[in-house]
């Protein structure tokens, strides 16, 4: 991973250079709290981590973060099927947006966010096509209840995590991975964006609405050639298995000319014309790099230590797919773990941009604070300026950054604590949870796909 078209040299990360490239931009932070369950009015405002943050860009950029995302909250909403809201929770989102309009913020509101009704689970979850009809209804319910209150809407807050995480890899649930049948997730969560859309637009909504995916960059682990070839072939699975659906309308062709989602059979004409509608705005979902090699070099660069047991497990998967993960070597760290790299979020962007060109609509930064320098103030508030000086270096060079919001994944301790072994991470205050024992079986069998009655193969 490289900048694209930007030449070396120093950054100017003074504060007057970077209040002037960022004073027209949306701030925000975000919290997974959702607006319709009974909760204390308290669990709205900006977790520790979230205040923290806003007073770093405060000094940084002058900055204030308008910016309020909530979950709406769908199995609060329809807990029991299809079709109306469930009267006490419509109540409640529509006194929470008006508390945050009271204050003075902009309520943006994500739709999904791994919150789906035991019912639509019941009917086959993502891997059934009618998911994505079910979700657009609910969409547009909530378009029609609380369209004059939402400032900007989220349709998912990651199609990653309910296609590829849950039924590719089982990761959320455990039992619930079929591997690569799983993919037709990937099409049903997209086409369910794609409906969404058009639904609240049919509602009324004005308002801006987009999705969100993982915005993945990786850096080459060593100078072998095989090991940057790696680089674009980890960054083609992350980014544009969804992206290029979205941006290009088309599913993802690998380089011997396969196309994994389009060979699940889930894809019907019409459907890529929906997903590919122009797409107002794109959230990116921004963790740490990664460190990338081929399936070669691997095991002159992991040991097999047992503190690397869920790496390797990682890794027994990536390298059918052509790469692997290793750790930075000589990189600084926070306090989860991750690397700090701040130039890391510009070259990932610069990359997508390269790939795209015109075709990339404004995109929000969503940083999930994983990158964010441990100590003090100062040396918080350092890497911050460096990273947004790098960033507004990029958006002089065209790249269209509307918004750039912070959702702390420190805050949501459950998912946490039981990935922190999978993404090298730990939380000081409980052990992490571990992932179930052999939970990467469903890619070395057939498996059977609950969906429309047909067996689907691991390719």
């Amino acid at each position: 991973m490289h900048f694209i078209g930007l030449p070396s040299g120093r950054v100017d990360m003074s504060t007057v250079a970077l209040r002037h490239h960022f004073d027209t931009m949306d701030w925000g932070v975000g919290r997974a709290v959702s607006i319709a369950a009974p909760a204390d009015p308290a669990a709205l405002a900006p977790s520790a981590t979230a205040r923290r943050w806003a007073n770093d860009l405060r000094s940084v950029v002058g900055g204030v973060p308008r910016g309020r995302r909530v979950l709406a909250g769908w199995k609060h909403l329809q807990p029991d099927g299809p079709g109306r809201l469930d009267r006490r929770a419509a109540d409640a989102c529509r006194r929470a947006l008006d508390g945050l309009l009271a204050a003075g913020h902009e309520p943006v509101l994500t739709l999904l966010h791994g919150d789906e009704p035991g019912w639509l689970d019941e009917r086959g979850g993502w891997l059934a096509r009618d998911s994505a009809f079910r979700f657009a209804d609910y969409a547009a319910e909530l378009g029609r209840l609380l369209g004059d209150r939402v400032s900007r809407w989220v349709t998912s807050a990651d199609f990653g995590t309910p296609s590829l995480g849950e039924r590719v890899a089982g990761m959320t649930v455990p039992g619930r991975g079929v591997g690569a049948a799983g993919l037709a997730a990937v099409h049903h969560v997209l086409l369910g964006h794609g409906l969404a859309v058009r639904a609240l637009r049919d509602a009324g909504v004005s308002a801006e609405i987009g999705g969100t995916t993982l915005l993945a960059g990786g850096y080459p682990a060593s100078d072998d050639p095989a090991d940057r070839a790696a680089v674009d072939t980890a960054e083609s699975w992350a980014n544009r298995l969804f992206l290029d659906p979205l941006l290009l309308g088309r599913h993802l062709v690998t380089e011997d000319g396969r196309c994994p989602v389009g060979e699940s059979g889930c894809v019907r004409p019409g459907d890529l014309e929906l997903i590919a509608a122009p797409q107002d705005v794109l959230y990116l979902t921004w963790y740490a790099p990664v460190r990338v090699t081929t399936p070669q070099n691997l095991p002159l660069l992991l040991p097999a230590e047992s503190c690397y047991r869920a790496l390797n497990e990682v890794n027994g998967l990536l390298v059918r797919l052509g790469f692997a993960l290793v750790p930075f070597d000589g990189v600084e760290t926070g306090r989860y773990g991750w690397p700090v790299l701040p130039e890391a979020l510009a070259d990932a962007l610069a990359g997508l941009a390269g790939w795209y060109g015109s075709r990339l609509p404004p995109v929000r930064i969503v940083d999930n604070g994983m990158g964010d320098a441990s100590g003090g103030a100062p040396r918080r508030r350092a890497v911050l300026a460096s990273r947004l000086g790098w960033l507004a270096r990029l958006m002089e060079r065209g790249v269209p950054v509307r918004g750039y919001e912070y959702w702390s994944i420190v805050d949501n301790l459950p998912w946490l604590r039981r990935y922190a072994r999978l993404y090298s991470i730990s939380d000081p205050a409980a052990p992490a949870e571990n992932l179930e024992p052999g939970w990467t079986r469903a890619f070395a069998r057939p498996q059977e796909a609950p969906r429309e009655g047909r067996r689907l193969h691991i390719v």
